[in-house]
Parts: structure tokens; sequence; C-alpha cells
């Protein structure tokens, strides 16, 4: 589903984040995205939804396919297209960006209303997404009244509500107690159950090492590896 082929990114002042990364995710795969902080985990996935490109000379390319027919290219996906590419997956980060002044019900339902989808479509699509997440009782609560898991699993069900072909987390427990991360893992195992691609950056080792999860690691932007570890 997902292949970086030699790809380098390189910043301001001459700082590369990505050094020569090639991997390959396959679809329906749960993969882990460890590191250190600045290791160049959250420019990998930068890289998958096309918030960034990799360098124009020699930078290598991102391909991301959906299906056969339904492949995007870094190099040659503009910018117009972007947004197409998002549709088809989803992303949770560690701060929630939940919208503070629209109750749980209408941050779900938001990219519904703007895809047009149907009323009654939507009503069905964020109750399940919800309910996966288990936090539909909570539909017409404000964020401000939840606590920071609750707000993660009103993210969550946020990405999930389009059924996307995959669900990208960059950190998405960074910013929770034990207890709420190990709940927030227990539904990225349950959603990658459906057959969604998961691919997740933390640097929590208590979920990567029991788990049968592939890993892929990085250090000073170059990859390490490409099988579990």
């Amino acid at each position: 589903m997902i292949d970086l082929l030699h790809v380098t990114k390189t910043y301001e002042g001459d700082w590369k984040a990505l050094k020569d990364v090639t991997a390959h995710i396959g679809k329906g795969e749960f993969v882990f995205l460890t590191g250190h902080s600045g290791a160049g985990k959250s420019t990998f996935l930068k890289m998958v939804y096309m918030d960034e490109r990799p360098d124009a000379l020699r930078g290598g390319e991102v391909l991301v396919h959906f299906t056969q027919d339904l492949v995007y290219d870094s190099k040659n996906t503009p910018e117009a297209d972007v947004q197409a590419l998002r549709r088809r997956m989803g992303i949770v980060f560690q701060d929630f960006k939940l919208l503070s002044d629209r109750n749980v019900f209408e941050n779900v339902a938001l990219a519904l209303r703007i895809a047009g989808t149907s009323p009654r479509d939507i009503k069905k699509k964020v109750f399940d997404a919800l309910s996966i997440v288990g936090i539909a009782h909570k539909h017409l609560s404000m964020p401000y009244t939840l606590s920071g898991g609750e707000q993660q699993r009103v993210a969550i069900a946020r990405a999930m509500v389009h059924d996307p072909y995959l669900l990208i987390a960059d950190e998405p427990t960074g910013n929770l107690d034990p207890e709420n991360a190990a709940d927030v893992f227990r539904i990225f195992k349950e959603i990658n159950a459906r057959g969604t691609t998961v691919v997740m950056a933390t640097h929590n080792p208590e979920f990567y090492m029991n788990s049968p999860f592939r890993r892929l690691t990085l250090r000073q932007g170059e990859l390490l590896n490409r099988d579990i570890l």
C-alpha cells in the first residue's frame, strides 16, 4: 500500500530529516514507526499524506496504492489532488485538533458534511464511528467537558467516519495517561482487525516490545530496520 523509495528530505540549514529511506507497508498491516524525538517519524508520516514531498533533486519518491488503478505518486500528484488522497485515509494527531465550538457529533460529522453526504448517512456513519471507540453516549458533549482520553477517541472516530483505507497516527497517546493510552492502542488494534491499514508512530516501548506487529525504526533520519525486532 505504501512505498517510500530512497526518500531524502532536507530542511533549512541542510538538516536531513530523512536520509535515503526505503520502506514498504502492505495492505492490512499494522506497523509501528519508532525512534527518539527528532528521528524523522513525523516527516515519514507527512510524506505518506503528502504534507511534505521528498527533495526535488535525488530525493526519491513516495507511492500510496489504494487500489490497482488508484495510486498517488509524490512526483506526479498535484497539490490540487492531495485532498482527494487524504479523504481516503484517516489521520490522528497527539493534540486531538477538535473544534472547541462544536459538540462531539458535529466534530465527527464535519468532513461528511463538506463532502455532501446526506443527513441520514451522516447520522449512521457518525454513530457507527463513535460506537467503535466507545463514546457514542457523549455525542452531544462539548470537547472541553471531555477527558484527554475521551477527546482522543473523538479524534479517532473523526478519522474513521469515512471508512478510510489507511489510518495514520502520529504519537496518538503522547498526551494520555497509561490507562487511556492502552485503551487507544486497543482501539487501533480493533480497527486494524476490521481490515484498515494502521501506521502508528510511538516512542512507547510498552506497545511494541511484546507485539506481533512489525516495527520500522528511525534514528537521525535513517531507517535501521524493516522487520520485527
